[in-house]
């Protein structure tokens, strides 16, 4: 882990600090983000893991072609998703619970498709929780991310690098990079990228999808 890696500790206590606002605040500006990373689901179907389910914002994003099943460590953020779970308006949501993604209690092979949303920059060890999602995942299913990753070069970059040094307390982390992402896919002969492309608005999130290669079957 890096000395820019989050602590635990401080993810769950902004969300928790973010619970009662997040929808009203955060819904509109992830909208664009949310909206493709279930489209992208939605296309393969079937069981899905949603890991960070946070208040169940994205619940209206899936449809009855997907039964999903969350799970967050926030247990203020997991209240606000069961609430919405009680008004029966979302069949397709199996359940919610609270779960760390680094260690999850689900046997190998259980989804065919699993989604982190604006998730993977603030674990604390990204890649131990993308080793955990490809490990649940079906051989030939997909995980999907979707988040901000940060300009490599440039003006931009030096002031997501200034950026992250002011925002650490609020449990954001704006300078992590793509390349840390492929680094873990070709860390592993059975995950392969298959698609990375940026999405509204104004291309400030990217849609990154890796699948479980057909190789996992004969391991």
């Amino acid at each position: 882990m890096t000395t820019l890696d989050l602590e635990k500790s401080i993810v769950e206590t902004a969300y928790a600090r973010w619970a009662p606002i997040y929808d009203a605040v955060c819904g509109p500006v992830m909208l664009k983000g949310r909206r493709a990373a279930a489209a992208a689901a939605r296309a393969v179907g079937g069981k899905v893991l949603e890991v960070g389910v946070g208040t169940g914002l994205s619940f209206d994003d899936y449809d009855v072609t997907t039964e999903i099943t969350g799970i967050d460590l926030s247990a203020p953020m997991l209240a606000k998703a069961r609430a919405k779970m009680a008004t029966g308006r979302y069949p397709w949501v199996k359940g919610v619970q609270e779960m760390d993604a680094h260690a999850m209690n689900f046997a190998d092979a259980t989804f065919d498709c699993v989604v982190a949303q604006f998730v993977i920059t603030l674990v604390e060890n990204p890649e131990q929780v993308l080793s955990e999602c490809h490990r649940v995942v079906k051989p030939g299913g997909r995980i999907i991310l979707v988040n901000h990753l940060y300009s490599e070069t440039g003006l931009a970059a030096a002031v997501e690098r200034w950026a992250a040094v002011k925002t650490r307390s609020l449990g954001l982390r704006p300078e992590f990079p793509f390349a840390r992402l492929q680094a873990w896919s070709q860390s592993t002969s059975e995950s392969i990228l298959v698609e990375r492309r940026k999405v509204a608005p104004f291309g400030i999130y990217t849609l990154v999808t890796f699948e479980r290669t057909a190789a996992a079957l004969a391991a």
